[in-house]
C-alpha cells in the first residue's frame, strides 16, 4: 500500500460519509421526534461530534485492516451518480410512509397483506420501519441505501471488519486453500457481505441463506459474475443443509431481529450444519455495556425505530448463548456493532 492508496481511499471515505451523514441529517430535520417513555428521557446520547469521531476512527481500523493484508481495498465510494441519486430520491419518497407508521398505531407495523409462503408469524413486521417488511423488491431495492444512511455512511466499512476473522479461518484449515473451503452467510440478505467476501476470495465456496425471495433476487444479481455461489430461501431456524456441510458459517445483523427462543433455534442450527472446528463469525449491535456511552442510544433504538426484538437482544450473553458447542476466539468493537468469531468443538 502506498501513500496515494491511502489518500485514495480516504477520500473515497469522506466522500461516502459526506453523502450518507448528509441525508441522515436531512431526514431527521423532515421528521418529527417519537416521544420516549419516562425511563429513556434525560439521558445522555453521544453528540454528533463524537458519533462522526468514531466513525472516522472505524475507518482507521478499515485502513489498518487493509494495510495489514486481511482484504482488499473496497473502492468505489459511492456508486454512479445516476443510480445514486435515484436510490435517494426513492429513499425520500419513502420517508412520508415511515413517518406515518414511527407515529401510527402498534397494529401499522405489521403487514397489511403478508403474502403466502413459510414465513414465521414474527418475520411478518415492517422491522426498522420499513415498507413491506422484508417481502417486496421495493424493499430489497431500498433496503442498503436506508442502512447506510442510518450509520451515515459507515454501514459496508463496519460488515467489512468481519473478514478479519474469516481470513484467519481461512489460513488455519485445508492449508489456506478457499477453494477447499465452503462458507455459510446465514440471513444473507441482498449479498452485500458475500460480494466482500467473493472480491476478495474468488474461488471460495459460498452459500447464502435467506427467508426472502425479493432479497435473495437481489442477492443472485449482485453475485451474477461470480462462480461457486448458490442462493437458498429458507429459515434460520430450520435450514435445508447437512450436518457438518460447512467449514464457516457467517451472520450479519440477524441476531438482534429475532425473538429469544427463535435465537436459541438459530445457534442450534449453527452448531448442526458448521463442521467440528470449524469457524463461525457474527456481526451484530453493540450490546448495553459494550461502550457505556452509547448505552442510552442504544436503550432508545426499539423506540425511534421499529425493532421489536432489540431490547432482549441487548442483554443477551453471547457467549452464553453460544454454549454448548461453540468457544469463544475473538471480538472488537466497529463503530456501531461488534465483531465475535467462535470455534466449532467437537461433539
Amino acid at each position: 500500500m502506498t501513500a496515494l492508496d491511502k489518500l485514495t481511499f480516504e477520500a473515497e471515505q469522506t466522500a461516502r460519509v459526506g453523502w450518507f451523514f448528509g441525508q441522515k441529517l436531512l431526514a431527521a430535520r423532515m421528521s418529527r421526534p417519537v416521544p420516549l417513555p419516562a425511563r429513556l428521557r434525560g439521558r445522555r446520547i453521544p453528540d454528533r461530534r463524537r458519533i462522526l469521531a468514531d466513525l472516522k476512527a472505524l475507518f482507521e481500523q478499515d485502513w489498518r485492516n487493509i494495510e495489514a493484508g486481511y482484504y482488499a481495498p473496497p473502492g468505489g465510494g459511492i456508486e454512479n451518480p445516476v443510480a445514486a441519486l435515484r436510490r435517494t430520491f426513492d429513499f425520500f419518497a419513502d420517508l412520508s410512509a415511515v413517518e406515518a407508521r414511527r407515529h401510527g398505531e402498534r397494529s401499522e407495523r405489521l403487514l397489511d397483506d403478508p403474502p403466502p409462503g413459510p414465513y414465521p408469524p414474527y418475520y411478518l413486521q415492517k422491522f426498522h420501519f420499513q415498507s413491506d417488511g422484508y417481502l417486496s423488491d421495493a424493499s430489497a431495492e431500498r433496503y442498503d441505501h436506508q442502512v447506510e444512511v442510518l450509520f451515515g455512511g459507515g454501514a459496508a466499512a463496519m460488515r467489512r471488519q468481519a473478514l478479519v476473522p474469516l481470513r484467519r479461518a481461512l489460513e488455519g484449515s485445508f492449508g489456506g486453500r478457499a477453494g477447499a473451503q465452503r462458507l455459510l452467510d446465514v440471513a444473507c440478505g441482498t449479498g452485500c457481505f458475500l460480494r466482500a467476501v467473493k472480491a476478495n476470495w474468488p474461488r471460495l465456496y459460498i452459500t447464502g441463506l435467506d427467508l426472502s425471495p425479493h432479497y435473495l433476487a437481489v442477492a443472485r444479481r449482485t453475485l451474477a459474475s461470480w462462480s461457486r455461489t448458490r442462493f437458498v430461501q429458507g429459515m434460520a431456524e430450520a435450514m435445508p443443509f447437512a450436518d457438518g456441510e460447512f467449514d464457516i458459517v457467517t451472520c450479519v445483523y440477524l441476531f438482534h431481529e429475532l425473538p429469544p427462543r427463535v435465537r436459541r433455534s438459530v445457534v442450534a442450527e449453527m452448531r448442526r450444519v458448521v463442521r467440528p472446528g470449524g469457524t463461525l463469525i457474527l456481526v451484530d449491535s453493540l450490546q448495553i455495556g459494550d461502550e457505556p456511552d452509547y448505552d442510552a442510544m442504544l436503550a432508545s433504538f426499539p423506540v425511534l425505530f421499529h425493532e421489536p426484538y432489540y431490547a432482549s437482544y441487548l442483554r443477551e450473553d453471547l457467549d452464553q448463548l453460544m454454549r454448548p458447542g461453540f468457544a469463544p476466539s475473538q471480538r472488537f468493537p466497529a463503530y456501531f456493532s461488534k465483531v465475535l468469531s467462535y470455534r466449532r468443538e467437537s461433539d
